[in-house]
């Protein structure tokens, strides 16, 4: 197996972002013949300096090979999460990835339409006969069980080329100490038996719900230091490891 290839990117963005959370600049990184663009944004940008606001995050990654074809097959994606970010899932309806395991897009959402905290698109390039063709599926997010008294997420997707798989996915999702308050890891399986490779994701995540007689947000912030941070580590299937920082500014009010 080829030794890791190791590539760091800090990148603070030089503007506010927009209303519509998205920003002026992202994250480029390119190791060999890999190449991961990544940015993301919440909203509201003006946040309390001291207590926590509900927020809706959203945020994509796309890959490419700069050769051309597909890019090495993405194994694990390990995402931090600022210190001022919290997560509630307190009285939030929780979704197992046995229940959906068989399930379309449809019957998911319907099956655990009270633990839906999240949508998205993912395509991968997946090798056929003759060439390769683009796959693109819908993504949801489900506030997952907790596993061993961590909270979980589940993503669940279905994909239909060459043959119909279905994917959910129990993301744990780790409370830590320092400059990042959560990690979440998320491990891959082999995309069409092996024949796929990820080449673009976007969410969008957030959830208002109410629970013991309180209103709750899935996702909510503060602006302690005007700097919300994201940290992922991306590791492939040939052995590059790409690890990058991504910096939004926020306003405290």
């Amino acid at each position: 197996m080829p030794h890791p290839r190791l590539r760091r990117l800090a990148l603070l963005a030089a503007a506010a972002l927009t209303v519509a959370g998205g920003s002026a600049g992202g994250a480029l990184v390119e190791v060999e013949n890999l190449v991961l663009r990544a940015d993301g944004g919440f909203k509201p940008q003006a946040l309390p300096r001291h207590r926590f606001a509900p927020i809706d995050f959203q945020g994509h990654v796309d890959l490419s090979a700069k050769g051309g074809g597909k890019p090495s097959a993405l194994r694990q994606a390990l995402i931090d999460f600022d210190h001022d970010g919290r997560l509630s899932v307190a009285g939030l309806p929780t979704c197992s990835p046995g229940t959906i395991a068989a399930a379309s897009t449809e019957e998911a959402r319907r099956t655990c339409k009270g633990a839906i905290v999240g949508t998205g698109h993912l395509e991968a390039l997946i090798s056929v006969e003759g060439g390769e063709v683009l796959a693109r599926s819908e993504l949801t997010i489900f506030n997952g069980p907790r596993t061993g008294g961590l909270p979980t997420a589940v993503l669940h997707t279905r994909t239909t080329v060459p043959a119909t798989q279905t994917y959910a996915i129990l993301v744990p999702i780790e409370q830590r100490r320092g400059g990042f308050r959560y990690r979440a890891r998320i491990d891959l399986p082999p995309i069409a038996a092996g024949l796929g490779s990820l080449t673009h994701v976007d969410v969008k995540i957030g959830r208002r719900y109410r629970a013991g007689g309180e209103a709750r947000s899935y996702a909510s912030a503060r602006c302690s230091d005007n700097i919300l941070q994201t940290h992922g580590r991306f590791s492939f299937e040939d052995g590059t490891v790409i690890d990058g920082l991504v910096e939004k500014y926020c306003r405290s009010k």
